[in-house]
């Protein structure tokens, strides 16, 4: 499999991430692809050809690995790497998405019309929901795949000896797998890097989620300071009035018409 395909399209998003993000990516590409490519293929290599138990009844050995191996660890990490890495794509989908219809809408109007988006990558509006919904579907991901390894294999380990009893075994026999400690090493640095993956995808979600509330505080804050501001009250000298030095006189008011193309929504309402 060509998982320089996935580094590719992952690296984009590097640029619309967050401090947080850009070490999720560092966590995924080091941590977790490579090993996966340099170290732990190999490793899991012979789980099949070296599970040897002690008897030669034919079908024996093949019936009790199925049995206490249904998936190997090395192709659930492959599906892993695969789904956990497809939600970060839906950002760039969506930034490509916004370079387009600005694009489409500059050709349309000319260099001097209004822009839609000022910065295509900006996470405002549909792209922030883009990429809150990208974090969670990560951190969900792992989540299910760290429960289905407890699943298959009781606390992420595997036991040195298996004792199997089912046909066509003649009676119970043992199984020996291949090279269990190291595989358990492999096992146990894996869920460690799922679970560092996990909390830095939910930290950056808090912090996005944060910063906007923060930010609609202070925006709420500044517009109810300036309801409040006093005006200056009209002095009456000798038939004049003097309204004060922030008096501004009145303006006729201007009909409404109908939205054009030029009137846009801003970008925070943009998709």
């Amino acid at each position: 499999m060509n998982w320089g395909v996935f580094e590719g399209l992952l690296s984009g998003v590097n640029k619309y991430s967050t401090a947080f993000g850009r070490i999720w990516l560092s966590l995924v590409f080091i941590f977790r692809l490579l090993v996966y490519v340099v170290a732990a293929e190999r490793v899991w290599s012979d789980d099949h050809k070296d599970f040897d138990c002690n008897t030669q009844q034919p079908g024996c050995s093949n019936v009790c690995f199925d049995h206490f191996f249904p998936v190997s660890h090395i192709r659930l990490w492959a599906l892993q790497l695969i789904l956990v890495t497809c939600p970060s794509l839906l950002v760039i989908m969506h930034v490509a998405y916004r370079e387009g219809k600005e694009k489409r809408h500059r050709a349309a109007g000319g260099d001097g019309c209004h822009r839609i988006y000022t910065n295509p990558g900006k996470k405002r509006g549909g792209l922030w929901w883009t990429y809150l919904f990208s974090l969670v579907c990560k951190a969900g991901v792992d989540v299910v795949f760290l429960y289905i390894f407890y699943r298959f294999y009781k606390n992420y380990t595997l036991p040195r000896v298996v004792k199997c009893e089912l046909p066509p075994c003649p009676n119970v026999v043992d199984c020996f797998i291949s090279r269990p400690t190291e595989k358990n090493i492999f096992t146990l640095f894996m869920v460690i890097t799922t679970c560092i993956c996990i909390a830095l995808s939910l930290i950056e979600a808090a912090y996005l989620i944060g910063k906007r509330c923060c930010e609609s505080f202070l925006t709420s804050r500044r517009l109810s300071r300036d309801r409040k501001l006093p005006r200056a009250e009209p002095v009456d000298a000798g038939g004049q009035v003097f309204h004060g030095a922030d008096y501004k006189p009145p303006t006729a008011p201007v009909p409404t018409v109908a939205s054009s193309p030029g009137m846009l929504p801003r970008e925070e309402d943009q998709p």
